[in-house]
Protein backbone atom coordinates (compact mmCIF):
# COMPACT_ATOMS: atom_id res chain seq x y z
CA UNK A 1 0.00 0.00 0.00
CA UNK A 2 1.41 3.40 -0.96
CA UNK A 3 1.39 6.38 1.39
CA UNK A 4 -1.96 7.65 0.08
CA UNK A 5 -4.63 9.59 1.97
CA UNK A 6 -8.31 8.64 2.19
CA UNK A 7 -11.20 9.94 4.26
CA UNK A 8 -13.44 7.68 6.31
CA UNK A 9 -16.47 7.66 8.59
CA UNK A 10 -16.70 4.99 11.27
CA UNK A 11 -19.07 4.20 14.16
CA UNK A 12 -18.47 5.78 17.56
CA UNK A 13 -20.42 5.69 20.83
CA UNK A 14 -22.20 9.00 20.06
CA UNK A 15 -22.55 8.59 16.30
CA UNK A 16 -20.27 8.51 13.30
CA UNK A 17 -16.69 9.78 13.63
CA UNK A 18 -14.71 11.42 10.85
CA UNK A 19 -11.19 10.28 10.10
CA UNK A 20 -8.30 10.32 7.65
CA UNK A 21 -6.27 7.24 6.80
CA UNK A 22 -2.73 7.50 5.46
CA UNK A 23 -1.22 4.36 3.99
CA UNK A 24 2.21 3.22 5.21
CA UNK A 25 5.55 3.20 3.51
CA UNK A 26 6.52 -0.45 3.01
CA UNK A 27 7.42 -2.72 4.69
CA UNK A 28 4.20 -2.57 6.65
CA UNK A 29 4.40 -2.98 10.44
CA UNK A 30 0.83 -2.45 11.67
CA UNK A 31 -1.71 0.30 12.30
CA UNK A 32 -1.69 3.48 14.37
CA UNK A 33 -4.23 5.94 15.77
CA UNK A 34 -3.39 9.61 16.45
CA UNK A 35 -5.75 11.87 18.41
CA UNK A 36 -5.93 15.67 18.33
CA UNK A 37 -5.72 18.35 21.06
CA UNK A 38 -8.63 19.85 22.99
CA UNK A 39 -11.78 20.31 20.85
CA UNK A 40 -12.80 23.48 22.71
CA UNK A 41 -9.47 25.13 21.89
CA UNK A 42 -9.45 24.50 18.16
CA UNK A 43 -8.12 20.95 18.15
CA UNK A 44 -8.85 18.90 15.02
CA UNK A 45 -7.34 16.01 13.07
CA UNK A 46 -5.57 18.63 10.92
CA UNK A 47 -3.47 19.96 13.83
CA UNK A 48 0.16 20.30 12.70
CA UNK A 49 1.56 18.20 15.58
CA UNK A 50 -0.94 15.44 14.83
CA UNK A 51 -0.04 15.67 11.14
CA UNK A 52 3.68 15.40 11.89
CA UNK A 53 3.10 12.39 14.15
CA UNK A 54 1.04 10.67 11.46
CA UNK A 55 3.73 11.42 8.91
CA UNK A 56 6.41 9.79 11.09
CA UNK A 57 4.23 6.75 11.79
CA UNK A 58 3.54 6.14 8.11
CA UNK A 59 7.24 6.51 7.30
CA UNK A 60 7.89 3.81 9.90
CA UNK A 61 5.43 1.41 8.23
CA UNK A 62 2.15 2.02 10.09
CA UNK A 63 -1.15 2.70 8.34
CA UNK A 64 -2.27 5.70 10.38
CA UNK A 65 -5.73 6.97 11.33
CA UNK A 66 -6.23 10.57 12.41
CA UNK A 67 -9.77 11.30 13.58
CA UNK A 68 -12.02 14.03 14.96
CA UNK A 69 -13.51 13.57 18.39
CA UNK A 70 -17.29 13.94 18.79
CA UNK A 71 -18.59 17.36 17.81
CA UNK A 72 -15.53 18.28 15.73
CA UNK A 73 -15.75 18.59 11.93
CA UNK A 74 -18.47 16.21 10.76
CA UNK A 75 -18.08 13.85 13.72
CA UNK A 76 -21.44 13.43 15.39
CA UNK A 77 -22.24 14.03 19.06
CA UNK A 78 -21.24 16.78 21.47
CA UNK A 79 -18.11 17.45 23.50
CA UNK A 80 -18.21 15.42 26.75
CA UNK A 81 -15.35 16.93 28.80
CA UNK A 82 -13.10 13.94 28.20
CA UNK A 83 -15.53 11.25 29.35
CA UNK A 84 -17.13 10.16 26.09
CA UNK A 85 -13.95 11.01 24.20
CA UNK A 86 -12.23 7.99 25.76
CA UNK A 87 -14.93 5.91 24.08
CA UNK A 88 -14.28 7.74 20.82
CA UNK A 89 -10.62 6.75 21.04
CA UNK A 90 -11.54 3.12 21.65
CA UNK A 91 -13.83 3.26 18.62
CA UNK A 92 -10.88 4.50 16.57
CA UNK A 93 -8.82 1.54 17.81
CA UNK A 94 -11.64 -0.76 16.69
CA UNK A 95 -11.64 0.92 13.28
CA UNK A 96 -7.87 0.50 13.04
CA UNK A 97 -8.19 -3.22 13.69
CA UNK A 98 -11.09 -3.65 11.24
CA UNK A 99 -9.38 -1.74 8.46
CA UNK A 100 -5.69 -2.50 8.88
CA UNK A 101 -5.28 -5.26 11.47
CA UNK A 102 -2.83 -5.57 14.33
CA UNK A 103 -0.66 -4.60 16.13
CA UNK A 104 -1.65 -0.99 16.88
CA UNK A 105 0.36 2.00 18.09
CA UNK A 106 -1.79 4.40 20.16
CA UNK A 107 -0.78 8.05 19.91
CA UNK A 108 -2.06 11.54 20.59
CA UNK A 109 -1.16 15.15 21.22
CA UNK A 110 -2.15 17.07 24.37
CA UNK A 111 -5.84 16.26 25.14
CA UNK A 112 -5.57 13.47 22.58
CA UNK A 113 -2.57 11.99 24.39
CA UNK A 114 -4.53 11.91 27.64
CA UNK A 115 -7.50 10.24 25.95
CA UNK A 116 -5.18 7.64 24.41
CA UNK A 117 -3.59 6.74 27.74
CA UNK A 118 -7.02 6.49 29.38
CA UNK A 119 -8.33 4.25 26.59
CA UNK A 120 -5.59 1.62 26.29
CA UNK A 121 -5.13 -0.02 29.74
CA UNK A 122 -5.76 -3.76 29.39
CA UNK A 123 -6.06 -3.58 25.58
CA UNK A 124 -3.85 -6.37 24.26
CA UNK A 125 -3.99 -4.97 20.72
CA UNK A 126 -1.66 -2.12 21.64
CA UNK A 127 2.00 -2.57 20.70
CA UNK A 128 3.20 0.81 22.03
CA UNK A 129 2.00 4.30 22.85
CA UNK A 130 3.25 7.77 21.93
CA UNK A 131 2.12 10.77 24.00
CA UNK A 132 3.07 14.23 22.76
CA UNK A 133 2.65 17.12 25.17
CA UNK A 134 0.78 15.00 27.72
CA UNK A 135 -1.11 17.61 29.83
CA UNK A 136 -0.71 16.04 33.26
CA UNK A 137 -1.09 19.40 35.01
CA UNK A 138 -4.58 19.98 33.57
CA UNK A 139 -8.06 18.55 34.08
CA UNK A 140 -7.63 16.46 30.94
CA UNK A 141 -4.61 14.72 32.44
CA UNK A 142 -6.28 13.80 35.71
CA UNK A 143 -6.56 10.03 36.16
CA UNK A 144 -4.12 9.10 33.40
CA UNK A 145 -2.48 5.74 34.14
CA UNK A 146 1.17 4.93 33.59
CA UNK A 147 1.38 2.90 30.36
CA UNK A 148 2.16 -0.81 30.59
CA UNK A 149 3.38 -1.05 26.98
CA UNK A 150 6.53 0.50 25.50
CA UNK A 151 5.95 4.25 25.72
CA UNK A 152 7.40 7.44 24.30
CA UNK A 153 6.59 10.80 25.86
CA UNK A 154 7.76 13.90 23.99
CA UNK A 155 7.51 17.26 25.77
CA UNK A 156 8.73 20.78 25.21
CA UNK A 157 11.25 22.07 27.73
CA UNK A 158 8.93 25.00 28.48
CA UNK A 159 5.63 23.10 28.52
CA UNK A 160 3.51 24.48 31.39
CA UNK A 161 0.68 21.97 30.88
CA UNK A 162 2.89 18.94 31.46
CA UNK A 163 6.30 20.03 32.78
CA UNK A 164 9.15 17.63 31.96
CA UNK A 165 9.92 16.94 35.62
CA UNK A 166 6.30 15.96 36.23
CA UNK A 167 6.32 13.62 33.24
CA UNK A 168 9.58 12.04 34.40
CA UNK A 169 8.00 11.32 37.78
CA UNK A 170 4.90 9.94 36.08
CA UNK A 171 6.92 7.52 33.94
CA UNK A 172 9.10 6.41 36.82
CA UNK A 173 11.70 5.04 34.43
CA UNK A 174 9.21 2.72 32.67
CA UNK A 175 9.18 4.57 29.35
CA UNK A 176 11.22 6.94 27.24
CA UNK A 177 11.00 10.69 27.83
CA UNK A 178 12.30 13.10 25.18
CA UNK A 179 12.52 16.77 26.18
CA UNK A 180 12.74 19.14 23.20
CA UNK A 181 15.04 22.05 24.15
CA UNK A 182 13.43 25.49 24.09
CA UNK A 183 10.05 24.21 22.88
CA UNK A 184 6.67 25.08 24.38
CA UNK A 185 3.55 22.91 24.63
CA UNK A 186 2.82 23.32 20.93
CA UNK A 187 6.35 22.50 19.74
CA UNK A 188 6.54 25.75 17.78
CA UNK A 189 9.59 25.61 15.54
CA UNK A 190 10.45 22.11 16.77
CA UNK A 191 8.19 19.79 14.79
CA UNK A 192 11.15 18.18 13.07
CA UNK A 193 12.47 17.11 16.49
CA UNK A 194 9.10 15.55 17.29
CA UNK A 195 9.15 13.50 14.11
CA UNK A 196 12.72 12.39 14.69
CA UNK A 197 11.92 11.26 18.25
CA UNK A 198 8.98 9.18 17.00
CA UNK A 199 11.02 7.53 14.24
CA UNK A 200 13.87 6.69 16.62
CA UNK A 201 11.46 5.19 19.15
CA UNK A 202 9.66 3.07 16.54
CA UNK A 203 12.96 1.87 15.09
CA UNK A 204 13.86 0.50 18.51
CA UNK A 205 10.62 -1.46 19.02
CA UNK A 206 11.00 -5.21 18.99
CA UNK A 207 8.92 -6.48 16.05
CA UNK A 208 5.71 -7.96 17.42
CA UNK A 209 4.66 -9.75 14.27
CA UNK A 210 1.16 -9.57 12.87
CA UNK A 211 -1.31 -10.72 15.49
CA UNK A 212 -4.46 -12.66 14.82
CA UNK A 213 -7.41 -10.55 13.69
CA UNK A 214 -9.47 -12.24 16.39
CA UNK A 215 -7.11 -11.49 19.26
Amino acid sequence: MSATLRSTLFPGPAGRLEGLWKGPVEPRRGAAVVAHPHPLHGGTQHNKVVYRAAQALTRAGYATLRFNFRGVGVSEGRHDSGRGEVGDYRAALDEAQRSEGLPIVAAGFSFGAAMALKAIPGDTRIEACIALGLPLATESGRGVARPSVPALLVVGEKDAFGPPEELACFLGGTGRLVVVPGADHFFEGALESVGEAILEFLAGLRPAGRQSEAS
